[in-house]
């Protein structure tokens, strides 16, 4: 989320700041996939048609270029925030990526539009990216005005099944190597996936996906490995403004680094720990490094789960 405060203080420091002491870390990897929870605009009013606390916008003359500076590939724009300034805003958001030759999923002018697949070649791998959400359906396209891909996450209702899975045969369509899923669901501060969403992401793996990227809730979630698939069920925050919750701390997270054979099997997650400060995200302090990796073992170990140390990271093998 580089809206608001984060906003606010880029405008009088470096692009690169915002990315704080990992900038390196995010250059040197094959792919960067990211949620981006606000709007890329000068332009807009805050949505007005219904009661709205909050409102995320970023100038694109600052935060192109840092998405571009850190190396990011693909934007999943499905989320609570991107029609925050309404129609104009977003459309200068989907023509800012598309001028930086950043892909999006998720949002766009029309219904079609927003369920459309991103295709991004990260190293020798095709991936395909659908991006859905089941937050702020007032925020859903229609044939007839932009927003966002918006659904129930609830595989048991037909229309869901269809349309879902009508957008994964889309992503299959040039056959990629790996087909990620990237999911903005529930509500905020919970520190677990309630049983719909367990089912909706299995149903997702035995519908092909390989990854199921989940965020939403503002503090990160256990992992599970699901028949071979990676399923991060909240990622947590990277960068944002949001007051902290002392005893769920927001403000850290991680680094969710994946490690991907030429054919586009996952074979191990790497998680680096973060924290959020000054506005910006930096490598873990050793306190919250330590904090972060004892909640993450805790959180996934109902999923069977089980992480090798390795240094201040966790490591997990998904496959042999």
């Amino acid at each position: 989320m580089l809206g608001r405060l984060v906003d606010e203080r880029q405008r009088h420091r470096r692009v690169t700041a915002v990315w704080g002491d990992l900038r390196e870390r995010l250059v040197a990897l094959d792919g960067l996939f990211v949620n981006l929870e606000c709007c890329l605009s000068t332009r807009g009013r805050p949505w007005r048609r219904t009661d709205r606390a909050f409102h995320f916008r970023a100038s694109p003359r600052w935060a192109v270029p840092a998405l571009e500076a850190a190396g990011v590939d693909c934007c999943a724009l499905a989320n609570n925030h991107v029609l925050d300034f309404e129609e104009p805003a977003l459309l200068d958001t989907l023509d800012a990526l598309d001028e930086a030759g950043i892909a999006h999923a998720g949002a766009g002018r029309v219904r079609s539009e927003a369920f459309r697949p991103a295709e991004v070649a990260v190293a020798d791998l095709d991936v395909a990216v659908v991006s859905l959400t089941d937050n702020t359906p007032e925020y859903a396209a229609t044939d007839a005005s932009p927003g966002t891909a918006h659904v129930e996450t609830d595989p048991t209702d037909a229309a869901v099944r269809r349309t879902v899975g009508e957008t994964l045969d889309r992503a299959r369509e040039r056959d990629p190597d790996l087909l990620v899923a990237s999911l903005h669901w529930g509500p905020n501060m919970r520190t677990e996936p309630p049983e719909p969403f367990r089912e909706f992401a299995h149903w997702l793996v035995d519908a092909g996906v390989d990854v199921v990227h989940g965020h939403s809730a503002h503090v990160f979630q256990g992992v599970e490995v699901y028949d071979g698939s990676l399923v991060c069920y909240d990622t947590g925050d990277f960068v944002d403004d949001y007051a902290v919750d002392e005893r769920l701390r927001n403000d850290r997270s991680f680094l969710f680094e994946l490690s991907v054979t030429p054919g586009g099997r996952v074979t191990a997650l790497r998680l680096v720990p973060t924290e959020i400060a000054d506005f910006a995200v930096h490598a873990a302090s050793e306190t919250a490094a330590a904090w972060s990796r004892d909640r993450m073992r805790r959180l996934s170990e109902p999923f069977g789960t089980t992480f090798e140390r390795d240094g201040d990271h966790l490591v997990l093998s998904v496959a042999a």
